[in-house]
């Protein structure tokens, strides 16, 4: 069986990986690339610990075909961090321990990357309805949307 060639960028890194038709990008970041921070929780797009970014949207990496990342930019949990300096909203989610598994964490964690790039200056009900595609077993999500408060406030310079 022969593969799809796929030229793509990874947290800014140009990459090329070769996939089956119906392989997800979840699988190919996973499986083929060893970037094992997206998670697999629901295989159907209703959870979000899967979530990316591609050309700065969030994305269900579950619901994306591997082929369809062919030249465009994806952002994953393991390109949030610059070396070992946490992002604001990782930081602010340890500093608030508003997780416990950490399976749904970096789904959280890219969300919430993606919409302070977006809007450096969300309302709670804002922060609330834009996490609302990532679930958590573990937490209620007061701690959460907590941290994502101090991490925006943190970034904004308050």
């Amino acid at each position: 069986m022969s593969g799809i060639h796929v030229s793509t960028k990874i947290n800014g890194d140009a990459v090329e990986y070769v996939c089956d038709v119906e392989e997800t990008l979840l699988d190919v970041l996973r499986d083929k690339l060893g970037m094992t921070g997206s998670k697999e929780g629901c295989a159907s797009g209703d959870c979000g610990a899967c979530s990316v970014t591609v050309d700065g949207r969030l994305t269900c990496s579950c619901l994306m075909l591997g082929a369809e990342a062919q030249g465009r930019e994806i952002g994953t949990i393991e390109g949030v961090a610059k070396g070992t300096e946490l992002h604001p909203v990782q930081q602010k989610i340890l500093d608030n321990a508003a997780l416990q598994c950490g399976v749904c964490t970096p789904g959280f964690v890219v969300a919430a990357k993606a919409l302070l790039e977006k809007n450096p200056d969300p309302t709670e009900t804002e922060i609330r309805y834009w996490l609302a595609g990532n679930l958590c077993r573990c937490t209620g999500y007061d701690k959460i949307i907590r941290a994502v408060m101090d991490a925006a406030a943190e970034m904004r310079g308050n």
